[in-house]
């Protein structure tokens, strides 16, 4: 395994960075607990792009560029049109508890993942699925039961879903029909003394998992072999996605807590970073 390199903070003063994408030559991520979506430049200059009340998280876009993102309290996938937010799905029917991340494909069907149970409530875990919203807003399941569908990537061919399952320590692939179902389940890893929470994928096929109990990043491969590990400045580090010019800058979302009136309070979140030697691909 390659030893860890010091990373980059490049923003400072979030309450809890989360979902980050590379788009358009920018970074956009959800700051959750400050219930807003931040597009941030290579040189780390941000702009709030919509604010989310009800707490946003995954995001992705549309074939024609618009903007989807997970509202997670009120379980919904809105919209960004014109500048305003409307509803693209109501997922309330599929998800007794929050959503939170999402990957939408190059047809425009987003994969939603939920918590299952009441995390910040107090209630124990419960099995989950990943829901598949069409581009119509049409919502069926498309695969359960997971333990709290987290960080979701799609190879470059469209052919393969990935998926993080946080409370079974595990990735999870799938084989992606026309129609967007999925079938074919496998192990792509298990992993040991990990979490995984937000994944972004390689061109040589490689998943980059953020692991938000140990403050590391790491690089597993199809099998479970664990390539790298990245140590960040905080002791959660939840999100990661591969960007700049060439896609080979690993950003990574971290804070020092994920409990929101803690969030809030210390806005001690960062987005950190480091240069990598293989590049991003797929989705997101």
């Amino acid at each position: 395994m390659s030893p860890s390199h010091p990373t980059t903070i490049v923003v400072e003063g979030l309450c809890f960075p989360e979902g980050p994408r590379w788009h358009d030559g920018r970074l956009f991520f959800s700051d959750q607990h400050d219930h807003r979506v931040i597009a941030m430049a290579p040189d780390g200059a941000t702009e709030t792009i919509v604010e989310v009340p009800q707490q946003p998280s995954g995001l992705g876009w549309l074939p024609d560029g618009r903007m989807l993102v997970v509202s997670m309290l009120d379980r919904r996938v809105l919209r960004l049109d014109g500048g305003q937010l409307v509803e693209h799905a109501d997922l309330s029917a599929f998800a007794s508890a929050p959503c939170n991340d999402m990957v939408v494909d190059t047809h425009g069907r987003a994969y939603v993942g939920h918590f299952g149970f009441d995390m910040y409530g107090g209630e124990g875990p419960h099995d989950a699925s990943l829901l598949l919203v069409q581009p119509d807003g049409a919502v069926t399941v498309a695969a359960a039961p997971l333990q709290f569908p987290n960080g979701t990537v799609i190879t470059p061919d469209g052919a393969t879903l990935i998926v993080g399952e946080s409370m079974g320590g595990r990735l999870t692939a799938f084989a992606i029909a026309a129609d967007g179902s999925l079938s074919d389940r496998r192990l792509f890893a298990q992993l040991q003394g990990a979490v995984p929470d937000g994944i972004c994928l390689d061109a040589e096929g490689a998943v980059w998992i953020a692991c938000p109990l140990s403050g590391r990043v790491l690089r597993v491969q199809d099998g479970g072999e664990v390539l790298q590990e990245v140590r960040v400045s905080h002791d959660f580090a939840f999100a990661c996605m591969l960007g700049g010019e060439d896609r080979r800058t690993l950003y990574i979302c971290t804070a020092p807590t994920h409990i929101p009136d803690e969030c809030r309070a210390q806005r001690d979140g960062r987005i950190e970073m480091i240069e990598v030697d293989v590049p991003g691909a797929g989705l997101p």
